[in-house]
């Protein structure tokens, strides 16, 4: 069997731990019974021994498999990766969710993505990047009684991600630690209502409503100031047509929206203004975690 997840990225501006979309970029996970344990990582991570010394996937699937089943199977896993790690791109939500999908297929047991979504929160509690990496898209979500209530908005062919990644992660810990422990009535007022515009904005499809509307006041200037070069990034993909220009998560990577005309023009630019930087132009992903059997 082979699932994949894909990419994600979170916040989108004001959007704190509630709003995030899907990329085309997936991790891929092959598994089989197998008389031994085994393990291989192909792409990213591949020479990471911390990931093979103590492997998220493989504990949360053995968990799982082992509470579903009762009982031990050693399995053969191929990871083909694609998210780079600790790069705002939800590669740990993607390992999260391939892991509790594969213990149930592995199981024999079919289960709902809402479902496999709701289990997901015991290892990762915001909802931001699970859900799109579920349910794939736009999604609006929030967490009530340990389930995720959410709304989902396919995204249009006509629009591409030109997205930043720095040759250097940004600590999600450090970057939550940097941030303000309190907020003033005003700001908390100014993230609200932007919030709720950039929701409104993506389900009615008014894009140029975007840069107004993924303005923040809670956390990116905070965290950006931890790789000032993303000030420049985004000032310059506004300045070339971005629709918008948003941190991706806690970063490093930086997020940007575009037509599809400006996707090659954009991303031209930014790979000569920053050659050190991985620079790629992504599809939206509306498919979510998917499972071939």
């Amino acid at each position: 069997m082979i699932v994949s997840v894909p990419a994600t990225s979170a916040n989108l501006g004001p959007g704190f731990d509630s709003l995030g979309l899907s990329l085309s970029m997936r991790n891929h996970v092959e598994f089989k019974p197998s008389r031994f344990f085994s393990m291989s990582i192909k792409g990213e991570g591949e020479n990471n021994p911390k990931l093979k010394g103590n492997n998220l996937f493989v504990n949360i699937f053995n968990e799982h498999y082992n509470s579903l089943t009762h009982k031990r199977q050693n399995f053969k896993f191929v990871f083909h990766n694609k998210i780079p790690i600790s790069r705002g791109l939800g590669s740990s939500s993607a390992v999260i969710i391939a892991a509790i999908a594969s213990a149930h297929e592995a199981a024999g047991i079919r289960v709902s993505k809402r479902r496999i979504l709701n289990y997901a929160l015991v290892n990762e509690t915001h909802p931001d990047n699970i859900t799109p990496a579920v349910m794939g898209g736009f999604n609006a979500a929030t967490v009530e009684k340990n389930k995720v209530f959410s709304q989902k908005k396919n995204m249009p062919s006509y629009l591409k991600a030109v997205v930043v990644i720095p040759n250097k992660p940004i600590s999600t810990a450090k970057a939550r630690a940097s941030m303000p422990k309190n907020y003033s009535t005003e700001n908390a007022v100014f993230n609200l209502t932007h919030t709720a515009l950039t929701v409104a904005t993506f389900f009615n499809e008014d894009w140029e409503m975007l840069r107004i509307a993924t303005q923040d006041r809670f956390h990116q200037k905070v965290r950006m100031k931890l790789l000032p070069e993303l000030f420049k990034i985004q000032k310059l993909a506004y300045e070339n047509n971005a629709l918008m220009s948003t941190l991706s998560g806690s970063g490093s990577t930086f997020f940007n929206m575009v037509y599809d005309e400006d996707a090659t023009p954009l991303a031209s630019l930014l790979k000569q203004r920053y050659p050190d930087f991985s620079v790629q132009i992504l599809d939206f992903d509306n498919d979510g975690l998917i499972i071939e059997r």
